[in-house]
């Protein structure tokens, strides 16, 4: 019966793929309704404390979006590298990883990207060099945010399974070893592809007038002195509550700054809903735009994927756990490292870090792995650059008007594959070496 309930979520997940979006959550709700009813398996838990964590942070950076606070972010990263367009094959990548690790999500990447392609092509640097790198470490930086949905699965999981894993723990891992896969995978970008001036595809390009009168006005908009100070005030508020959640994690229990019995994941709750209510007390915004912000929306849609597609996987996994760690255990107990394949080939087709961990994290924990080498492995969980389908990735070849960013005739050979695959890989190796060093 196992292979018929995984081919059951093998086909959730196809037909969500072919959907996108909030499919992945709708169709898992389907599954379960499949297993009760058909197969007369009772529902697991679905992953309540991951939901509420993403909820509030969401809300968090949704208001920071209104306030005008993640624009001045984009602004700040835009100077620097028009300020430094040589050095735009590492800047940029940096940039997105450092927005992301900021704001807790990838998808504040889609501003800098048309910045990022600009700069390179004008300084004649080919745009798929930084471009596609750029995407992939806006994702890469995912784990190595401390307000990300990916920590508090990770928080939500030790907190559950009653193990002492801290998120200084999990962000001392995740932020060197992510950081150093972004720099392996911007030395492999530096000298990729033919310069401009060898390409004979971007030569025919140039010809096109459309083509010629596509580069963006470099001199940015400027926001009135009011709507400057609102945006600063938020950011400022806005990042201070992260100093404040990392100063918890690392000194809530010495301090005693918790009350008993309340774990990081529930205080990275409250405190980050405290956030974004300081933040709107102290700009004033209109509230009603927070539900409409871009922000709000893509951290709901990922809300609902993990809703359904983690509870189906939980009920089908926790329905034939003993099957599972008899003819599973021996293999990654002598192999433990090889959970970090699994957790990538999820990723693959799931499309979304925080799913995966949500699915991934409790079943290592089933089946015995150590958890230090499970915290090592956390950077594996990002591989959905293989299909070059995710939002980021298509927004990078739009916004490259050289055409040097591109999905290949075979699907596979695109510009994100092989810095997807040196990034990951560097930061997979070099977090499971960090973990099993330091924890």
């Amino acid at each position: 019966m196992f292979g018929i309930h995984f081919l059951l979520l093998l086909v959730v997940i196809f037909i969500g793929i072919r959907h996108g979006g909030i499919a992945f959550g709708l169709l898992g709700g389907l599954g379960i309704s499949i297993l009760a009813f058909v197969f007369g398996i009772a529902p697991g838990s679905p992953p309540i404390s991951v939901m509420l964590i993403i909820l509030a942070v969401v809300s968090a950076s949704a208001t920071l979006e209104v306030t005008g606070g993640l624009k001045l972010l984009v602004t700040y990263a835009e100077k620097l590298l028009r300020k430094h367009p040589e050095h735009v094959v590492f800047l940029g990548p940096m940039c997105t990883y450092t927005l992301t690790v900021l704001v807790g999500t990838g998808h504040s990447v889609y501003p800098l990207l048309p910045v990022i392609y600009d700069v390179s092509y004008k300084k004649g640097i080919r745009p798929e060099r930084p471009m596609a790198m750029s995407t992939v470490a806006s994702q890469m930086g995912i784990t190595a945010s401390p307000i990300a949905a990916a920590a508090a699965v990770v928080m939500a999981t030790a907190f559950d399974n009653n193990l002492d894993i801290s998120l200084i723990d999990v962000l001392l891992v995740t932020i060197p070893a992510t950081f150093i896969g972004l720099l392996a995978g911007c030395f492999y970008s530096l000298h990729r592809g033919k310069d401009l001036d060898k390409d004979d595809s971007f030569a025919k390009r140039c010809c096109d007038p459309e083509f010629k009168n596509s580069l963006i006005d470099e001199s940015m908009g400027q926001a009135s002195p009011k709507e400057d100070a609102v945006a600063k005030r938020g950011l400022l508020v806005f990042l201070t509550g992260i100093a404040t959640v990392v100063f918890v994690a690392l000194l809530g229990k010495p301090l005693a700054l918790l009350p008993d019995g309340v774990g990081m994941s529930t205080a990275i709750q409250f405190l980050m809903l405290s956030v974004g209510a300081i933040i709107l007390l102290t700009t004033k915004i209109n509230p009603k735009k927070i539900a409409t912000s871009s922000v709000f929306s893509a951290g709901m849609s990922a809300v609902i994927i993990i809703f359904g597609i983690a509870w189906l996987s939980d009920t089908i996994i926790g329905h034939h756990k003993p099957m599972i760690i008899e003819n599973i255990s021996g293999i990654v107990g002598h192999y433990p490292w090889m959970f970090a394949f699994a957790m990538f080939g999820a990723s693959v087709f799931l499309k979304s870090q925080a799913a995966v961990l949500t699915i991934m994290f409790p079943l290592g924990f089933t089946l015995g792995i150590d958890p230090i080498v499970l915290v090592g492995c956390i950077p594996a969980c990002y591989g959905y650059y293989v299909l070059p389908f995710y939002p980021s990735d298509l927004a990078a070849i739009e916004f490259d008007r050289s055409g040097t960013t591109k999905i290949g005739k075979y699907i596979l050979n695109h510009s994100f594959m092989l810095p997807g695959l040196i990034g990951v890989s560097v930061a997979t190796i070099s977090g499971y070496f960090i973990a099993i060093s330091t924890m």
